[in-house]
């Protein structure tokens, strides 16, 4: 796998830590060792004579001046040059005790500048690097000669040290995007893991939450006339209905590819499905996990190729602990592992696709693949085609499209050619599909037949993945368009729960998003978001907790809903990167064991711990304590002292019922209270 491998040194820890590191992988594959460094003689030649005007009197006498100045000349040139040999000596020591081949670099002038033009000219495989140098404080994070030698090398991946623990345990985790880089790098961990005997892992991360925080600042600002061409609802239903499943079943496919290239090679990995901002996921990833190394590309999927560094890869590699590896690897997967994720179409269907415009035709594509997978079809007909447009789009939007079909037949427009005329398309779509759905600013006494379609839309039965979190509507799936599980693995999201919580929560508060649909908070769930800092992070945090309520079908949003996700946000802390940033080793992180799921407090009855775990699946707080109060007071109706799993699941389903009852008889907190003996005298 690598022939070259080159480390420059400059005797500090992380550099003495990149030599034992270059010296290990040498020796697993065969290569041969370089260690170079880098003196300026130059430089501080330069810096005497802009000094010298600051010598005591005596030094400026001609001769003297002179004689200092050869002084300075012999003992800095070969004083440099001296050192430089010396730290390679270590190189050499070291690459002897290994019984591996070693060249030694002796070079002057400029650090990053002549490093960065002897790795391109030289084209080694591998540069292992420190992350600090000698010069490195309390706060420095990465050093400016690596940076800036990241930013410059094209060709050879940069293995970067961030610490100095002995390298033992840890896995080896990719970050996958899709790009080539990061498939590169998914080679390369699975070559390193194989020879280190260290497992490897990928993770991918998709944001389905940005949008929508992003069309609610955008909406503040524009104009009514503004707000009807940007059309924020039809972006709005674009992203719900099909781009955010769609993100996730594109970065699923990530993970499939890469576990199919592991395959090949005779491994298996671990892969993981992140949601969120893609650096902020990785990192909490790593944080939580701690592996050995992070690997990812130099440049991401949407990078233009003249980027010197994509800003998650930079993100990350000041911010992990880990070592980083960035990979300048490019590795293209082969076509029948992609095509293994494609369906199969009928003749017909094909054809009738062919009457979409063609601006339209990808986007649609999406969608019907998408229902198709969802609902266990296998190969796409014409009624596989109108049964999703039907759940996909309301009525008002298929009469549109009719209307758009029959101008463009009578005007002999040819859809595979207008998107070469954009006033034509405009014209077209404005003068059908513009009245659809009413503008964002201007405020509407009455739910506009657009947005109540959606929200009919909502009322329906929701299924949730209990293995990727993915959300479906409608009839119960056949299998699982991300994760490829089967039908049986989704659950009914019982929304009847939540909406028990929002009547004893205290008044309710109805906002419109700016996409007309209206959002009702409690005041507990109002209050308790104040919790995370005024500004962006609320108005994301706020963003998540909606995007994610509107994908279950919900529009109230409770605490016992929103709290989790506020917790995560206000626990947030951006300043811990900085913290043990030294020129020694970093101390050795703390082990701690995975907290096992506590017994309730005052409980006289026992508690498995299977039993605990399923009751604290309920949301803490009122619903958690409700629950365990019903729980126990179906063990005491059969007579058991110990609640097992199967008695807790017992509890909970007589829960349930209680719960339908009390929303018939509207005295749901009479009804709670009386049943788990809290009633007031």
């Amino acid at each position: 796998m690598y022939k070259t491998i080159y480390v420059p040194v400059d005797n500090s820890d992380y550099s003495n830590m990149a030599l034992d590191v270059g010296v290990l992988l040498a020796k697993t594959f065969g290569a041969k060792l370089v260690g170079s460094h880098v003196y300026a003689a130059k430089m501080h030649d330069k810096r005497f004579k802009q000094m010298e005007a600051g010598l005591p009197e005596e030094y400026h006498d001609e001769n003297e001046l002179e004689r200092q100045r050869q002084i300075h000349d012999s003992l800095i040139t070969r004083g440099l040059q001296i050192i430089t040999d010396s730290y390679l000596d270590i190189v050499d020591k070291k690459a002897a005790e290994a019984n591996i081949p070693v060249e030694r670099r002796s070079l002057e002038g400029r650090n990053f500048k002549v490093l960065v033009e002897d790795i391109n000219t030289n084209a080694y495989d591998l540069v292992i690097m420190g992350a600090l140098g000698v010069g490195a404080v309390k706060d420095s994070v990465i050093g400016g000669v690596t940076e800036r030698v990241i930013r410059r090398v094209r060709a050879s991946d940069i293995f970067v040290i961030k610490n100095t623990l002995p390298m033992n345990g840890g896995s080896i985790v990719v970050a996958l995007d899709g790009s080539h880089y990061s498939f590169g790098g998914l080679k390369t961990a699975l070559a390193l893991g194989k020879a280190l005997n260290k497992p490897v892992e990928a993770v991918s991360a998709f944001d389905p939450y940005f949008h929508y925080a992003a069309f609610h600042s955008i909406s503040g600002v524009l104009n009514e006339e503004a707000g009807k061409v940007f059309r924020f609802k039809e972006q709005e239903k674009l992203h719900e209905e099909i781009i955010d499943s769609g993100l996730a079943k594109i970065y699923q496919a990530h993970l499939d590819i890469g576990r199919e290239i592991a395959q090949a090679e005779g491994q298996d990995i671990k892969t993981t499905l992140l949601d969120g901002k893609a650096f902020e996921k990785v990192l909490q990833y790593v944080r939580r996990e701690k592996p050995w190394m992070l690997i990812v590309g130099r440049i991401g999927v949407h990078s233009d190729d003249d980027m010197d560094i994509g800003s998650n890869a930079e993100n990350l590699l000041r911010m992990v602990d880990c070592h980083v590896m960035v990979s300048n690897k490019k590795y293209v997967p082969p076509i029948d592992q992609q095509a293994e994720y494609t369906i199969a179409w009928t003749e017909e269907a094909l054809r009738r696709m062919e009457k979409i415009p063609v601006f339209a035709r990808g986007v649609a594509k999406t969608a019907i693949h998408r229902y198709a997978i969802e609902k266990g079809h296998t190969i796409i007909s014409n009624s596989v085609v109108d049964a999703a447009v039907g759940h996909i789009l309301p009525k008002g939007a298929m009469e549109a499209m009719k209307q758009l079909g029959s101008t463009l037949d009578a005007q002999g427009i040819d859809r595979n050619a207008m998107k070469a005329d954009e006033g034509v398309v405009r014209d077209m779509m404005g003068s059908t599909l513009s009245g659809m759905m009413a503008g964002i600013v201007e405020e509407k006494p009455a739910v506009s037949p657009g947005t109540q379609a959606y929200l009919d839309r909502m009322s329906q039965s929701y299924w949730l993945c209990s293995r990727c979190g993915y959300t479906a509507k409608g009839d119960q799936p056949v299998m699982c368009p991300i994760c490829k599980a089967a039908g049986d693995t989704f659950t009914l999201i019982d929304k009847s729960m939540f909406e028990a919580a929002a009547k004893t929560e205290g008044a309710l508060e109805t906002e419109l998003a700016y996409d007309d649909v209206p959002m009702t908070w409690t005041k507990d769930a109002k209050e308790a978001i104040r919790a995370v800092p005024a500004g962006f992070q609320r108005r994301r945090c706020k963003a998540k907790i909606e995007k994610t309520a509107r994908k279950m079908g919900m529009t109230t949003i409770t605490l016992e809903f929103a709290k989790p996700y506020i917790d995560e946000a206000a626990s947030e802390e951006y300043t811990p990167i900085f913290a043990n940033k030294g020129t020694g080793a970093f101390p050795p992180p703390e082990k701690t064991e995975a907290p096992q799921p506590a017994v309730p407090q005052g409980s006289r009855f026992t508690w498995t711990p299977d039993a605990v775990a399923r009751l604290e699946r309920a949301p803490a707080g009122y619903m958690r304590d409700c629950t365990r109060a019903l729980i126990e007071k179906h063990a005491e109706k059969i007579a058991a002292t110990t609640i097992t799993y199967e008695i807790a699941e017992a509890g909970i389903e007589q829960a349930k019922g209680y719960m339908e009852e009390a929303m018939k008889t509207g005295n749901l907190k009479d009804i709670i209270e009386s049943l788990i003996g809290n009633k007031q005298s």
